[in-house]
């Protein structure tokens, strides 16, 4: 897949970016070499490399274990500590700078 200088023109107005015709060329030889070294990664053959959950076993969880195993248990069970209380609205609203009494009111920041 190459990307061409109207994919480049297109995102850069969506992002609102500024971009010259030189950035836009720079842009665009960028992308297609990164889309063209993700081609070359897909043509390894990596049917024998196990699947890894990190590169570098440093941030490990169980340092006694080696790649994916060593992170079996690096996240923690998602327990229900009950609901909380929210802010009362008026309360959450007392130190808005602008507010119509039911909504904070902020400044628009879109041009377009």
């Amino acid at each position: 897949m190459k990307v061409t200088g109207e994919d480049v023109a297109y995102v850069a107005d969506l992002a609102n970016l500024g971009l010259t015709e030189d950035e836009r060329g720079l842009l665009l030889r960028d992308l297609n070499s990164i889309l063209e070294y993700i081609d070359r990664l897909n043509q390894l053959d990596t049917t024998d490399v196990p699947p890894m959950a990190q590169v570098w076993d440093r941030y490990a969880v169980d340092q006694s274990k080696t790649g994916s195993a060593s992170f079996a248990y690096a996240s923690r069970e998602d327990v229900h500590e009950g609901l909380r209380k929210s802010l009362p609205h008026d309360l959450a609203l007392q130190n808005a700078p602008d507010s119509d009494g039911t909504f904070f009111k902020v400044p628009k920041v879109i041009e377009r």
